[in-house]
C-alpha cells in the first residue's frame, strides 16, 4: 500500500524513469544537446525548458534532441523539427518576426507611453496658476482670527 502510494506521488510530480538506451553522447554534442534543449519550452510545465524539466515527456523531448545531433542534424534543423510539430510556442525565445514583433517592441512601447503619460500629468500641476496668499485668503474668516487669537495667548 505504501509503495502504491509512493510511486502515484513520484507520478504525479513528473517523475519517471529516462528512456532505455539513449547513452550521453561525447561532452561536446551533449553540451550541445543541453544548450538546444534550454532552448526549448517543455509541453507538460509552465515556463521550463526541456533540459531543466523532471516530466517524462521533456526526457523523451530530450532524447530527440540528442538523437538529431547525433545524426549531426544543425541547430536550425532541430528547432524547426520541434517548431513543425509543437509550433513556434516551443521555442523560450520566439523568433523576432511578423507579429511577434509586437513580443519584443510591446513592453518598451508600454513604458515609454507611460513615461510621456506621467510626464503630461506633472507638466500639468506645474502650469497650474499659484495658489492665493494665506494672508489674502484668512482675511474674512472668523474661525481662523480666533484660532490665531488664541495661539497668541
Amino acid at each position: 500500500m505504501v509503495l502504491a502510494l509512493l510511486t502515484v506521488s513520484m507520478l504525479a510530480q513528473g517523475y519517471a524513469p529516462g528512456r532505455e538506451g539513449t547513452a550521453p553522447l561525447d561532452a561536446a554534442r551533449e553540451e550541445r544537446v543541453m544548450r538546444l534543449g534550454k532552448q526549448l519550452r517543455c509541453a507538460v510545465c509552465q515556463g521550463l525548458s526541456i533540459a531543466d524539466s523532471p516530466a517524462s515527456m521533456a526526457r523523451a523531448q530530450l532524447d530527440k534532441v540528442r538523437e538529431l545531433v547525433a545524426q549531426d542534424q544543425t541547430d536550425e534543423q532541430i528547432n524547426d523539427y520541434f517548431v513543425a510539430r509543437y509550433g513556434e510556442w516551443v521555442l523560450l525565445r520566439p523568433t523576432a518576426t511578423g507579429t511577434n514583433w509586437i513580443l519584443w517592441l510591446g513592453p518598451g512601447l508600454l513604458l515609454m507611453l507611460g513615461m510621456v503619460f506621467l510626464y503630461s500629468l506633472t507638466k500639468g500641476k506645474q502650469a497650474a496658476p499659484p495658489a492665493a496668499p494665506a494672508a489674502a485668503a484668512s482675511a474674512g474668516d472668523p474661525y481662523l482670527d480666533a484660532v490665531k487669537a488664541d495661539l497668541k495667548r
